[in-house]
């Protein structure tokens, strides 16, 4: 049966109305014939939280886990789930990469309405945080062409400026797509922007680039190409990358040597990336796609490293000091006290 076809099960719906959640996750994984982990792979949080809820020994308190099992199990809209949501056109179009090719003319661009988008951009950034980005889609893809209108028209550093604005929305793209599992569109939207990252000289972007195609390496499973690709991020141009820049990909090769069961070299490449991230504590020192870069971010990541190598204890501890500066962000919230509490109990 389908995700819909389940709630025709007169338990399951009872227990939706009554918010039972134990009853909701025993209910629904017995008609599917599903294990805890892929449960918890349909409502996107840890399997041990799962096995939490599922007991009785952890409460759902957050809008945001409860909006996750309302799209990660298709709640019907009678019982106040969500309408089902219409096909995005995914994909970039064949012609954007033509559009952003530099003109042999001149004119002027309009630098005043580029600040405007980027600075909406870094809006949607904070709002994909806590409510997701495929709502945005249509909006960030708008901006996107209003970016390479502007292109053509311009030269030297203010089309340079406009081919970093460009990459930062084709990732932004990426991003979403990936966890809408639109895996090919999200590998076109990242190469597109390494490519313009790189047209227009902007080292720290390319990298950035390369990073998140490691990171798709690894949700993928190829931790292999993951560390391969970590690596080259860190020396993706001419120009020496920033401490934030350069942090985000050794972390990247952290996580990715700690599958490949390298963690003595995880856990060195980890304290580096820790170190490196905290020679930038202030956002305006940071790369703009690099806002969330901050102290508490830096001790996560060093959590996450630990996790990856099963130091249990030192992930728990990391993730327990690290957690309090993650206050307006219930959604990564929700994702690391739940890694917190597995890293716990495997302690």
């Amino acid at each position: 049966m389908s995700g819909r076809e389940l709630w025709a099960d007169g338990r399951l719906r009872a227990a939706w109305a009554a918010r039972d959640w134990p009853s909701i996750i025993r209910r629904y994984r017995a008609l599917a014939g599903i294990s805890q982990q892929r449960f918890g792979e349909l409502v996107g949080m840890d399997q041990g939280y799962v096995s939490r809820l599922e007991r009785g020994h952890a409460r759902v308190t957050s809008e945001d886990v409860v909006a996750r099992f309302k799209n990660g199990l298709h709640v019907p809209i009678e019982l106040g789930g969500v309408a089902p949501r219409r096909q995005l056109p995914w994909d970039p179009p064949a012609e954007l990469r033509e559009r952003l090719a530099h003109a042999h003319t001149t004119g002027r661009a309009d630098l005043r309405a580029a600040d405007w988008i980027g600075r909406v951009l870094a809006e949607h950034r904070r709002a994909e945080d806590e409510v997701g980005g495929r709502d945005l889609w249509p909006v960030v893809r708008s901006q996107l062409d209003s970016v390479t209108q502007l292109i053509p028209h311009a030269a030297g550093e203010t089309a340079d400026r406009l081919m970093l604005l460009a990459a930062e929305h084709a990732h932004w793209m990426s991003w979403v797509a990936w966890h809408e599992g639109q895996r090919g569109a999200a590998l076109a939207w990242i190469d597109l922007g390494h490519g313009w990252a790189v047209d227009g000289g902007h080292t720290d972007m390319a990298s950035w680039a390369q990073r998140v195609r490691a990171y798709y390496s690894l949700d993928y499973g190829d931790p292999v190409r993951a560390l391969r690709t970590a690596e080259a991020a860190r020396y993706a141009g001419p120009r020496p990358l920033s401490p934030a820049a350069e942090s985000v990909a050794v972390h990247q090769a952290a996580m990715a040597a700690a599958a490949c069961a390298e963690r003595d070299r995880a856990r060195r490449l980890a304290d580096e990336a820790h170190e490196l991230a905290l020679q930038v504590p202030d956002e305006g020192e940071r790369p703009g796609w690099l806002y969330w870069l901050d102290p508490a971010r830096a001790r996560l990541q060093l959590a996450d490293a630990a996790y990856a190598c099963h130091a249990w204890a030192d992930a728990a501890d990391a993730f327990r000091e690290a957690l309090p500066g993650l206050e307006g962000f219930p959604r990564d919230h929700a994702y690391y006290r739940a890694r917190l509490e597995d890293a716990q109990r495997r302690a």
